[in-house]
């Protein structure tokens, strides 16, 4: 079995992914950096939604052919740090004055991000050192 990602992947993966990173990034910083600026305060939770979706479509529609199964579990948790953005965003909806409860949850979404983007280069260097 052929164990490389398509193009498709590798573009979801490398240019899409990281758009919906920097999306979520962007919304995160605008209520410390631009919190007396009227139309940013009211656009930041759009676009944490728009980054938070960006990223759950690329996250799912991105395919990892491996036979490794600690690669595969990765690749399924990278999956889920979208889906703590998208719970992120309801709570920015929900009680919009509070920024606790939204960043506790964007926060764990960037633990998540983090450890697997970290995990996963480390597991493919140890499974092509073993091939």
């Amino acid at each position: 079995m052929n164990n490389r990602p398509s193009n498709r992947t590798l573009f979801l993966a490398n240019v899409v992914a990281p758009l919906g990173l920097l999306l979520v990034l962007a919304a995160t910083a605008t209520p410390f950096l631009l919190m007396h600026t009227p139309w940013a305060v009211q656009a930041y939770p759009f676009v944490y939604g728009a980054g938070a979706l960006v990223l759950l479509v690329a996250r799912l529609f991105a395919v990892y052919p491996c036979e490794d199964m600690r690669l595969k579990r990765l690749h399924r948790l990278e999956k889920w740090s979208p889906l703590v953005f998208l719970a992120a965003d309801f709570l920015l909806f929900y009680n919009p004055t509070t920024l606790r409860d939204w960043l506790a949850f964007t926060l764990a979404g960037a633990a998540i991000q983090i450890y697997t983007s970290l995990a996963i280069p480390m597991r493919e260097k140890k499974l092509a050192e073993q091939n």
